[in-house]
C-alpha cells in the first residue's frame, strides 16, 4: 500500500497546488516541495527497510496487487525491487530540486505549473513500479501529457514547436508499445486461456520466433525513442532547449531513464532470445550515439542544446552496456542512470541560472563569468568534470564498468565507444572555457549563488562525489536484480 501512497502524494499534491494557488501563489510552491520531500523520506525509509534483502536474486520487497478490471485481466499491480527503489530515490531527489529551481523562475500560472510538475513525477514513479502492462502504459501516458504542457506553456520562444515534436515522437513510440502489449496479451490468452496484462503471467508466454521479434521491436523502439537512441533522438535537443529549467531537469534526469528502465525490465526479460539476436546492432547504435552526440555537442553555441546533445552521447553508453549482456556492464548502466541524472541535471540547473541572469543561452555572448560568480563557476567545474568522466566522480565509475563489461563481448565497438571519452573532454572543456573563463564579456554586475541555489548545488555536488567514492551501496542494492537478469 505504501507504493500507492508514494504516487498518491504527488497526485493529490498537484491538485492542491492548482486549487489553492488562486488564493495564495506562494502556497503552491510549498505544497509541491512538501509533497516531493515526503516522497523522498518514504523512499529513504524503504531503502533502509529492505537493504538487507537487496542482494537476493529475484527479490521483490513489496508486491501489491488489487483487481482493477478483472474481466479484461487488468489489475492494479505495483511491485518494488532494488532497481525500482534506486530509481524512486533518484525521482524524488530530483523532484525536490525541480521545485526549488522553479521557485523564482515561474512568473505566471503557478498552481497549474506545479500541478503538471507533480503529475509528471507521479507518472514517472508509476512507470518504475507498475507490474501490469496496461497500468504501465497508463503511467507512461500520464507522464507525457503534463510534460507537454510544461514545455508548451512555460517554455522559451519556440516552445510550441518543441512541445509538438516531443509529443509526436513519444506518442508514436508509445503506440508501438501498446500494439506490442496487446499482441502479447492475446498470444498469452491463446496459449493459456487466461486474459492477463500481468508482467509475471506474461513472462511465461512463448510467442513464435517470427512474432516475438516484431513484438520485441515494438517495445524496443518505444524505449529507444525515450532514451533516446540515434536516429530517434531528434525531439530531444528542441525539448531541452525550450523547456523551463525544471522541465529540462526532469527530461534529462528522469524521463530518459524510463526508456533505459523499460529495456531492462521488459525487453531483456520478456524477449531474451530476440534481444540477444539484436544485441550487436544495439551496441552499434550505442557506439554511434556516443560519438554522434559528442560531435554535435561540440558544434553547439546554445548552452542548453549543447548539454542536451551530451545526453544523447551518455545514453549511448547505457545502450551499449545493456546489450553487452553481462553483470559488470549492467551495474555500470545503473550507475550511469543515476550519475547522468545528477550531473546533467546540475548542468541544466546552472544553464537556467545563467539564463535568468544574462537573458541569453548563447555561449559566444558569455565569458569570464568566474570572476563575477566564482561559486557558480566552481559548481560548474565539478559537473563538467563529472560529465567528461573524471575519476572520483560518479560518471567515471559508471562508464568504466560499462566499457569493461562491453570489452569482453565486442572489442571493436568498445574501442569505438571509448573514443567518446576523448570527445567528451573536448565539448566539456570548450563549454567551460566559453562560459566561465577567458575575457569578461558581461559588463553588468552579476549575483553569485543565493541560499536556495547553494542548497541545490551542494546537494548535487555531495551526491556525485559520494557516488564516485562509494558506489558499493548502489551496486549492492541492485545486485539481486542484475544477477537475476543473467541467470544461465
Amino acid at each position: 500500500m505504501i507504493l500507492v501512497w508514494l504516487i498518491a502524494i504527488l497526485l493529490i499534491g498537484g491538485v492542491l497546488c492548482w486549487l489553492l494557488a488562486q488564493w495564495n501563489k506562494a502556497l503552491s510552491r510549498w505544497i509541491a516541495l512538501c509533497a516531493t520531500a515526503a516522497g523522498l523520506v518514504i523512499a529513504v525509509w524503504l531503502c533502509l527497510q529492505y537493504k538487507d534483502a537487496a542482494g537476493e536474486a529475484g527479490s521483490w520487497f513489496i508486491n501489491y496487487r488489487l483487481n482493477w478490471i478483472p474481466s479484461f485481466g487488468i489489475s492494479f499491480h505495483l511491485a518494488l525491487d532494488g532497481l525500482s527503489l534506486v530509481l524512486l530515490l533518484l525521482t524524488f531527489f530530483l523532484g525536490i530540486l525541480s521545485v526549488l529551481c522553479s521557485w523564482s523562475e515561474i512568473k505566471e500560472k503557478h498552481g497549474f505549473y506545479f500541478f503538471n510538475l507533480l503529475w509528471t513525477l507521479a507518472g514517472i514513479c508509476g512507470v518504475f513500479v507498475a507490474m501490469d502492462l496496461f497500468l504501465f502504459y497508463f503511467f507512461w501516458e500520464v507522464m507525457l501529457v503534463p510534460m507537454y504542457f510544461l514545455i508548451s506553456i512555460w517554455g522559451d520562444s519556440n516552445r510550441r514547436y518543441a512541445s509538438y515534436k516531443f509529443f509526436l515522437f513519444t506518442q508514436a513510440g508509445g503506440l508501438l508499445m501498446l500494439l506490442s502489449v496487446l499482441a502479447l496479451y492475446f498470444i498469452h490468452a491463446q496459449q493459456t486461456g487466461i486474459y492477463s496484462f500481468d508482467y509475471f503471467d506474461l513472462l511465461h508466454t512463448s510467442p513464435e520466433a517470427s512474432s516475438a521479434k516484431w513484438i520485441m521491436m515494438g517495445f524496443l523502439i518505444a524505449f529507444m525513442v525515450k532514451l533516446p537512441v540515434v536516429p530517434f533522438h531528434n525531439w530531444l535537443p528542441d525539448a531541452h532547449s525550450e523547456a523551463p529549467t525544471a522541465g529540462s531537469l526532469i527530461l534529462a534526469g528522469l524521463l530518459l531513464k524510463t526508456g533505459a528502465y523499460g529495456i531492462i525490465r521488459f525487453v531483456l526479460t520478456l524477449f531474451p532470445q530476440q534481444a540477444q539476436a539484436f544485441a550487436w546492432w544495439a551496441m552499434l547504435l550505442g557506439a554511434i550515439g556516443i560519438l554522434y552526440g559528442a560531435f554535435l555537442a561540440f558544434a553547439q553555441t546554445d548552452l542548453k542544446r549543447l548539454i542536451a546533445y551530451t545526453s544523447v552521447s551518455h545514453m549511448g553508453f547505457v545502450l551499449l552496456g545493456i546489450f553487452a549482456f553481462n553483470e559488470i556492464a549492467m551495474q555500470g548502466v545503473i550507475m550511469q542512470i543515476l550519475t547522468h541524472g545528477i550531473s546533467t541535471g546540475a548542468l541544466f540547473i546552472i544553464a537556467g541560472m545563467l539564463k535568468e541572469r544574462l537573458h541569453t543561452r548563447d555561449i559566444n555572448r558569455m565569458g569570464g563569468l568566474w570572476t563575477a560568480m566564482p561559486f557558480m563557476g566552481g559548481a560548474a567545474m565539478v559537473f563538467t568534470m563529472a560529465s567528461l568522466g573524471l575519476p572520483m566522480l560518479g560518471n567515471f565509475i559508471a562508464e568504466f564498468l560499462i566499457l569493461i563489461g562491453a570489452f569482453s563481448v565486442n572489442i571493436a565497438l568498445t574501442v569505438l565507444a571509448t573514443l567518446g571519452l576523448i570527445f567528451s573532454a573536448c565539448y566539456a572543456l570548450r563549454m567551460m572555457q566559453k562560459v566561465f573563463l577567458g575575457p569578461v564579456s558581461v559588463a553588468a554586475p552579476l549575483k553569485d549563488l543565493n541560499v536556495r541555489e547553494w542548497v541545490m548545488m551542494s546537494a548535487l555536488t555531495i551526491s556525485i562525489v559520494v557516488l564516485g567514492l562509494f558506489p558499493q551501496p548502489v551496486i549492492d542494492m541492485v545486485k539481486g536484480v542484475v544477477s537475476g537478469l543473467f541467470v544461465s
